[in-house]
C-alpha cells in the first residue's frame, strides 16, 4: 500500500467506511507508531478506530462490535504497539516470551494481520512471529525460539509449539482476540480459553476483543477473561456496500453451469470469485470452467498452505482470473482487484453472503455481485434479503445468457507416469480378485488349489476333493 498525500483506507476498510473528524496524530501515540501512519498515509480514523483507541490507549479492555472492512485491524494494531513501545518490559523477560498475543481464527486473517502489522510497525523495532498449520512448521518453531515481541497465529498451531514450552505467555502484556464469533462458529473457543488462562491476569493485561456480532456467547467470553470491558458498538448505515452492484438469477440446476460460463463470456470479468458450497462444488465448477477454456483455481479447506498463498497469489497477479471458492474465503481475506463475486451456490447463513460479496468493491473501487437462486439453494434468498434490509433485484434468464458449454475438463484418477493405480486397500484386494479369475483351472474345469491352500487342508485332516 503506498503512501499518499491524502487519507488511505485503513487496513481492510472499504470504501462504505466513513471517516470521522478525529487524527491519529491528536492520541498521543508514541512517535514510532505515528510514523509508521503517517508513512501509510493513515490519516482520520474511522467510527471503530474513533470509540475504541481513546479507551484502549488509557489501558480500558475493550469489546468492539465492527463489520469486515471497517479498520478494526488497525484499531487493536495500533494500541497494541503503543502499549508495547511505552510500557518496557521487565528485566526478567526471555526473549521467547511474547508480549502481544493477538488469536486469529483462520489462516488467512492472521496472514493479513502479519501484513498490516509490519505496514503500520515498521519503525518501531518490535520482532512479530506469525505462527498458522498446513506449513513451515519448524521455520515457525526456529522464529519463535530466536525471540518474538508479537505473536500473531491460529490457535491450534499456538498452542502445539506452547505445549512443546517453545515459549510460554507469562510477560505477555497485550491480548486480542479477532473475529470472536468465528471462533465459535469454527470450534476453536475451547483452545482461545486455554490460552487466555496462561496468561497474566486479566487486571495485568490490556485486553481487546472483536467480532462482527457481540451476542451473548461472545459477550460471556469478554467478562469473563477481561478487566471491566467497554462494549462498544458499530451499527452500519448498510449491512452491503453501495458500490456493490447485486443481481440475482433464477436458474433450474441445470441451468447454472449453461449461466455461469454464459455471463463470463459476456460480461469479460478481470478478476472474478465463485463461491460454493461444498468442496465437491468447487471441483466440478472449476473442471467446467476449465473445459471451456476459462482459468480456473480452486480454493477450499483441504487445500495445503503452501499452495493456497500460492494460488492467493496468482491470484493477484492475474494469472489465474477464477477463483472457485468455499466460505474459508469469505471472512477476514482482502484481495484487492476483485471486480465480480458469483454466488453459484446461495449461502445458507445470511452473513456468509455479506462476507462473500465484501471481497469486492475495495479501497474505492465499484463491483457486481451475482448471484444464482437454484432449486436447491433458493429458500436462503428471503433470510439473506431479511438480514441486509432490501430484495435484491432480479433478472430474468435468457436463452441469450445460457452458453452452450463444452465437456468439463476431466480430472485423472491415476498416477502419471504409466504407475498405474496405488496397490492400497481396495486397490490390494482388485488386484487379488483379478489374480483368483486368472489362476489356471483343472481338467474339469475347477479352479485349481493354490499351494498354501494345500497344505492348510492337509493340517486340518482333510483332502482335496478329485
Amino acid at each position: 500500500m503506498d503512501a499518499k498525500p491524502q487519507q488511505a483506507p485503513a487496513p481492510h476498510s472499504g470504501a462504505h467506511t466513513p471517516l470521522t473528524d478525529l487524527r491519529f496524530a491528536e492520541l498521543g501515540l508514541a512517535p514510532e507508531l505515528l510514523r509508521g501512519l503517517e508513512d501509510a498515509g493513515f490519516e482520520r480514523c474511522t467510527p471503530i478506530q474513533a470509540q475504541t483507541l481513546p479507551l484502549a490507549l488509557r489501558g480500558q479492555d475493550v469489546a468492539g462490535q465492527a463489520q469486515t472492512g471497517t479498520g478494526k485491524t488497525a484499531a487493536f494494531l495500533v494500541a497494541c504497539y503503543d502499549r508495547l513501545l511505552k510500557h518496557p518490559p521487565s528485566p526478567a523477560r526471555r526473549p521467547n516470551q511474547p508480549r502481544a498475543l493477538i488469536i486469529a481464527p483462520t489462516r488467512e486473517l492472521a496472514i493479513q494481520i502479519h501484513r498490516d502489522a509490519e505496514l503500520i510497525g515498521r519503525h518501531a523495532g518490535l520482532r512479530l512471529a506469525l505462527v498458522y498449520g498446513g506449513t513451515g512448521y519448524e521455520e515457525q518453531r526456529r522464529r519463535l525460539r530466536e525471540g518474538v515481541d508479537i505473536l500473531i497465529g491460529t490457535p491450534g498451531r499456538i498452542i502445539d509449539y506452547f505445549k512443546q514450552h517453545v515459549f510460554d505467555l507469562r510477560e505477555v502484556q497485550v491480548v486480542v482476540i479477532d473475529e470472536a464469533d468465528r471462533m465459535f462458529d469454527l470450534g476453536f473457543i475451547r483452545d482461545v480459553r486455554y490460552l487466555l488462562r496462561r496468561c497474566p491476569p486479566p487486571e495485568k493485561r490490556l485486553g481487546m476483543l472483536f467480532s462482527a456480532t457481540l451476542s451473548l456467547r461472545v459477550t460471556e467470553l469478554a467478562y469473563e477473561h477481561m478487566n471491566n470491558p467497554q462494549l462498544v458498538r458499530i451499527e452500519p448505515e448498510r449491512v452491503t456496500p453501495e458500490t456493490v452492484h447485486q443481481t440475482v438469477y433464477y436458474p433450474a440446476n441445470e441451468e447454472k453451469i449453461p449461466l455461469l460460463i454464459g455471463l463470463m463470456r459476456r460480461l469479460e470479468p478481470e478478476r472474478t470469485m465463485v463461491f460454493v458450497n461444498t468442496k465437491r462444488a468447487a471441483d466440478e465448477v472449476a473442471a467446467w470452467l476449465r473445459g471451456n477454456g476459462i482459468e480456473a483455481a480452486v480454493l477450499s479447506g483441504d487445500v495445503p498452505q503452501r499452495k493456497r498463498q500460492q494460488l492467493f497469489l496468482k491470484f493477484q497477479r492475474g494469472e489465474i482470473p477464477v477463483l472457485v471458492a468455499t466460505d474459508v474465503a469469505a471472512r477476514g481475506l482482502h484481495i484487492p482487484g476483485v471486480t465480480h463475486v458469483f454466488n453459484y451456490d446461495l449461502p445458507q447463513d445470511p452473513e456468509d453472503y455479506v462476507h462473500r460479496i465484501g471481497r469486492t468493491a475495495r479501497f474505492g473501487a465499484s463491483g457486481t455481485a451475482i448471484s444464482f437462486a437454484c432449486e436447491a439453494y433458493a429458500f436462503s434468498l428471503p433470510e439473506i434479503e431479511a438480514y441486509i434490509g432490501y430484495k435484491i433485484p432480479a433478472e430474468p434468464v435468457t436463452e441469450e445468457l445460457l452458453a452452450e458449454p463444452a465437456p468439463p475438463e476431466r480430472v485423472p484418477r491415476r498416477r502419471r507416469g504409466g504407475a498405474g493405480p496405488r496397490r492400497s486397500g481396495e486397490g490390494r484386494r482388485s488386484a487379488e480378485r483379478d489374480k483368483q479369475k486368472e489362476a489356471p483351472t483343472d481338467a474339469g474345469g475347477a479352479r485349481a488349489e493354490s499351494r498354501p491352500r494345500r497344505r492348510r487342508r492337509r493340517r486340518r485332516g482333510r483332502r482335496p476333493e478329485g
